[in-house]
Parts: C-alpha cells; structure tokens; sequence
C-alpha cells in the first residue's frame, strides 16, 4: 500500500523517519511500557528525541486524533441509532481510553515525521550528529 520513502510508511509502520527501516518503539502498543522508545535508530542512527521535551508537540497531534475520533463517533451513533445522551458519553470515554495507547503512539509518529525527511538507510557515521530534518 505504501511505499518507503513516502511519509505515510513511516507513520502506519511506526518506522524511523529518516531511513524507514529501524524501530520507533520498542513494545506492543498494549505493553506496560507502551510509549519506551530507543534513544537511537538501529539502522541509521537517528536520535529520535531531537532536543529535549521534543514529543510534548505530539501532545497536540494526540489532541486532533482523538477530537477527530469523537467527531466520528458522534456521527456514527447520531445517523446510525440516535441513542440518548448517557450512551454517547459511555462510548466516547470508553472509545477514547481503549484506543489511547494507539493514539498517543501514532501522535509521535506523526510529529516526528514534520520534522525529518526520508534519506534512506545509510551507515550511522556518514549522517551529521546535528539537527537531521
């Protein structure tokens, strides 16, 4: 469906952004520690924080992922059975804390991939240390 060195690899895959090939996260999405990530790409050496609180911005794209989850919602339940209002607040906040651990995990991807652009994979040592948009 997607190829490498479109961004949208990256992001559904949740691969490195530069190179597409190593590892954003290091756990299932349900694990424990479902938002622990390497410091560094495997492949290409990436360091994936780019300067320190640097996923607080994927804050707002978890925000836009979740209001766009709940607008669906809200239309799929109002078209499709009209339910009274306690039903819609149950399947928003159920809906909302069952996806979370995806969301917030696909907000990082997403934000990360702003930032940095698709080089494919080259050895650690040939890519400057410095900021690697």
């Amino acid at each position: 469906m997607f190829q490498k060195g479109q961004k949208l690899y990256s992001i559904v895959h949740h691969r490195c952004p530069r190179c597409h090939e190593g590892k954003l996260f290091l756990t299932a999405p349900y694990h424990r520690d479902f938002m622990k990530m390497p410091e560094r790409c495997e492949v290409c050496g990436l360091r994936y924080e780019l300067e320190p609180a640097f996923f607080y911005g994927a804050l707002y794209v978890s925000h836009a992922l979740h209001v766009a989850w709940m607008t669906a919602a809200y239309i799929a339940l109002r078209v499709l059975f009209n339910p009274p209002t306690d039903v819609y607040i149950l399947v928003m906040f159920v809906g909302a804390a069952i996806m979370l651990p995806m969301t917030l995990r696909l907000a990082r991807t997403i934000y990360i991939n702003f930032f940095i652009l698709y080089r494919g994979a080259q050895p650690p040592n040939r890519i400057a240390e410095g900021h690697q948009g």
